[in-house]
Order: structure tokens, then C-alpha cells, then sequence
């Protein structure tokens, strides 16, 4: 066996951590609702992390050795639930502060699932489509009885799609017994609709960020096609939420990926960016808008910005050149705590990513009960089912807002909290 020879990728930027910032938010709503010392102690912590070392032979026939991790936070509402992501930067501090969004995130949005996330240290491009599958594929085997329909359920998320939750559907079907391989198909979400997939679950988080958007502007009193926007990040939620916006009304200003950033004051024609991403791999050299400087993406004098790309992307030093009314995290952990400290007292309104960006995990629920009952749902079905329960969310936030007098993020984690104390004080820790 042969180790094949890379260039190791730079050092990561030291940056605060991820999991730190995910507990302080806990922290702060827990302490606003008088959240019981064990209660609070349960939830601080991951209940399980799994890491796994697999090897893959590569195409030249070489071996080559990948790390996964699979953390697993909460299951006290129902089976774990979280994404896999496959990014260079994945390591164990960012999925344990994945996985604890997601338990909140699940109780918020009132769907019976705990929190999980999940993922491997690697950056897709560097492999051809037959060594991604079977990474996937052997990272399903390493993981084996960790995940399972009734246990844990893995979804796509950055650096993940549809055919590698088809891939690991089929591999742990293959891995069942034959009984039972026509139903474990929710062993995943977000899969083809061919595999068992769901309609509307490619669009659900999207789709989410501007459910999210509207409800704001019935708060406020503004019209949705009123607004300018910024938008950071045009892979699958950026591009979803840019398209249905633009197809609303809003006037898209910016888009920035990590190809570069765009601008036209007059409005991006994002029908026209959707193809010319899809054939050109991000946003550079789009001829319907001009390139400038990352940093314009923050600057801009925009109604309302929306980071859909990766976490820590709004700092302090950023947060002092945005000049929004508004920000939707349609990313996970986008904006730092100094920075939304300062955001807060200026007067941005900011809908935390708990809310904004359930779209996702609750069209995934749609999908494991459609897999469960071997029935498929319309689409006017799944987004009227999504709008409802993302806007009791958004309802119950700005009541508990109001009551505790507190940031939206906080009233977020609030509701959330009182929903998983309120099922620990039913079941009790056994034994």
C-alpha cells in the first residue's frame, strides 16, 4: 500500500472557536429562561463523537487515508438529524458546533428530531466523481451502525449533494439485511427524487431564508419587492434564495462566491447568473454586472444582507463598514459575536441561523415521513407544510422576544430550550 503524496493545504486562520461561540449563545438564552443546572449541563455537550480514519484506493491505484467525524449531540426529541459536509476545513470543533445548532434548530422549528452533523477533511475538486463515490461510499461503511433511519440521519450540506446521499442510501441498504432494505431508505435526506428524495427539498433551505424575509417585512411593515440585497455564498441556498427574491421583486446589488464578487446597483438578473454559474463555476466574469473588491460585498448600502456561504464571514471589522437594516443567516454561524454585539446596537435586526435557515432540515423531515409511509407528496404540498412551520417559528420568536426583552437570537434559543426542558422534565434521566 502506497500513501499518495499532496501538498499540504495552508495553515487555517486561528479564529475564535466555533463550538465556543455555540455554546455562549446557549449560555446567554439559558440563563433568560432559568434553564435547570442539569438540563443546562446535558445540552453543553455533545452526547457522542464518532471519528473515523477509512483508506480509498484512488484512480492511479494509489491509497490514501481520509478522516470523518459524525457528532452527535442531542437525540431527546427524536432521531439525530444533520448535514455532512466535505470541506478542506471540516474538523471536530466546527461539526460540534454544527451539531448543536441543529438540536436547537429541530426543537425551534417543532419537528421530532435531536441534532447530529457530520463530515470529512477534503476538498471535493482535488477527486474525479468515481474516487468521490467511493469515499462516500467507505465513509458509509466506517460509520456503519452510527447512522440509521431511526438513529441518525445524515443530509447534504457544503460540499455534499443529492448523488452522495444516493451513494449512502444504497451502500447502507446493501450493508442490511434483505428484509429490511426497502425500508431504510431515510437512512438519509436530501436524496434524488429517483432515490426517494422529496419535491421541493432542493429549494427547502432557500426557500426558508425568504419565508423568513417576508415575515420580517409584515413585522416592520415593508414591502418585499422594495428591498435591495447583498448576498454572500451562490451554491445551492444562496442561488435558491437569490432566485425566488429576484423572481418576488428584490433587487439583488451583490453576489459574491469564491470565484470573486459582482455588482450592478440596478439589479443582478439572477435567471441569467443562475446558467452562467452552472457553466462558468461561480460568479467571476458574469457580463451582466462589474467585478469589485470582496470587501464592497459588506460595504454596500443595501435593505438587507444575507450570508449564505460559511461561518465567521461577518467580523467586527466588517460589521463596521455594513450600513443594512437587516441580516438573514441563511449560513450557519456567519456573524462573530463582537460583530453582532455592535450590529445589535446599531439597530440591525438580525434573524439568527436557528430560523432563518430551517428550510432545510424540515423538508428533510418531510421527506423521512414520505420515505416511512412509501408515498410522495406534491410540491404545493411540502411548501404549504414548510411555510406553516416556519412562520409558528417566526411567531413564537417575536412573542418570546417581546416578553423576555431580548435579541431575536436569543428569544431563537429561548423557545427552543423551553421545548427540550419540557420533555427532560417529562422523561427524566434514566436509570
Amino acid at each position: 500500500m502506497v500513501a499518495k503524496t499532496k501538498a499540504k493545504p495552508a495553515a487555517k486562520k486561528a479564529q475564535r472557536s466555533l463550538h465556543q461561540t455555540a455554546v455562549d449563545q446557549f449560555h446567554r438564552a439559558a440563563d433568560l429562561v432559568g434553564l435547570p443546572e442539569p438540563h443546562r449541563s446535558i445540552l453543553s455537550h455533545p452526547k457522542n463523537e464518532v471519528i473515523v480514519n477509512f483508506p480509498v484506493q484512488l484512480d492511479d491505484g494509489r491509497w490514501e487515508v481520509f478522516r470523518g467525524f459524525r457528532i452527535q449531540h442531542n437525540n431527546i426529541i427524536g432521531p439525530y438529524k444533520g448535514g455532512l459536509r466535505f470541506h478542506p476545513d471540516v474538523d471536530l470543533d466546527e461539526v460540534k458546533a454544527l451539531a448543536a445548532w441543529m438540536t436547537f434548530k429541530c426543537a425551534l422549528a417543532g419537528i421530532p428530531f435531536g441534532g447530529a452533523k457530520g463530515g470529512v477533511t477534503i476538498n471535493p475538486r482535488d477527486y474525479s466523481d468515481s474516487e468521490m463515490e467511493r469515499i462516500v461510499r467507505r465513509f458509509t461503511h466506517a460509520l456503519g451502525a452510527n447512522i440509521g433511519p431511526e438513529h441518525d440521519i445524515p443530509a447534504p450540506d457544503v460540499g455534499t449533494n443529492a448523488m452522495m446521499m444516493d451513494w449512502i442510501m444504497d451502500t447502507y441498504t446493501n450493508l442490511s439485511g434483505p428484509g429490511s432494505r426497502q425500508t431504510v431508505k431515510g437512512v438519509v435526506t436530501g436524496k434524488s427524487l429517483a432515490c426517494g428524495g422529496s419535491l421541493g427539498r432542493n429549494a427547502a433551505t432557500g426557500q426558508g431564508v425568504l419565508y423568513s424575509l417576508r415575515h420580517w417585512c409584515g413585522e416592520v411593515g415593508e414591502r418585499l419587492d422594495s428591498l435591495s440585497i447583498s448576498v454572500q455564498g451562490f451554491g445551492n441556498v444562496g442561488a435558491h434564495f437569490s432566485r425566488l427574491a429576484y423572481k418576488d421583486g428584490c433587487t439583488i446589488k451583490v453576489v459574491g462566491d469564491h470565484t470573486g464578487t459582482i455588482r450592478n446597483d440596478d439589479g443582478i438578473d439572477i435567471e441569467e447568473l443562475g446558467p452562467w454559474v452552472a457553466d462558468n463555476g461561480g460568479v467571476d466574469g458574469f457580463p451582466g454586472a462589474r467585478a469589485v473588491d470582496a470587501e464592497e460585498l459588506f460595504s454596500t448600502d443595501v435593505d438587507v444582507f444575507v450570508p449564505a456561504a460559511l461561518e465567521n464571514q461577518i467580523t467586527l471589522e466588517r460589521a463596521r463598514t455594513m450600513t443594512c437594516r437587516l441580516i438573514v443567516e441563511a449560513a450557519n454561524g456567519p456573524t462573530t459575536p463582537e460583530a453582532e454585539e455592535l450590529l445589535t446596537e446599531q439597530g440591525v435586526a438580525i434573524v439568527p441561523d436557528i430560523l432563518a435557515n430551517a428550510g432545510g432540515v424540515i423538508v428533510s423531515y418531510f421527506e423521512w415521513l414520505q420515505n416511512k409511509s412509501s408515498s410522495y407528496w406534491s410540491e404545493e404540498e411540502v411548501d404549504r407544510r414548510l411555510r406553516t412551520l416556519v412562520w409558528d417559528a417566526h411567531d413564537a420568536v417575536v412573542v418570546t422576544k417581546k416578553s423576555l426583552n431580548c435579541t431575536r437570537r436569543e428569544a431563537a434559543y429561548a423557545v427552543a430550550l423551553e421545548r427540550l426542558a419540557d420533555v427532560y422534565d417529562r422523561r427524566g434521566i434514566f436509570p
